[in-house]
């Protein structure tokens, strides 16, 4: 079986934990900042998980996650 490619924009976006699950930066945080809530705009720094059903997706496009 020949090596699989890796997508690299997917690459640059996700991260495995150490426990295997998937992580990712929350969006809404680039612009339009004046109006958003200082405790929105600060959870929006944070990193968060992967939903179920989009790990599956995500694992396609990251053969050696």
């Amino acid at each position: 079986m020949p090596k699989l490619k890796t997508k690299r924009g997917a690459a640059k976006r996700f991260k495995a934990t150490a426990t295997g699950k998937i992580k990712r930066a929350k969006g809404w945080a680039s612009h339009l900042l004046e109006w958003k809530q200082p405790k929105r705009k600060r959870q929006l720094r944070k990193a968060t998980l992967v939903s179920a059903a989009d790990a599956r997706r995500i694992r396609r496009l990251l053969p050696y996650l």
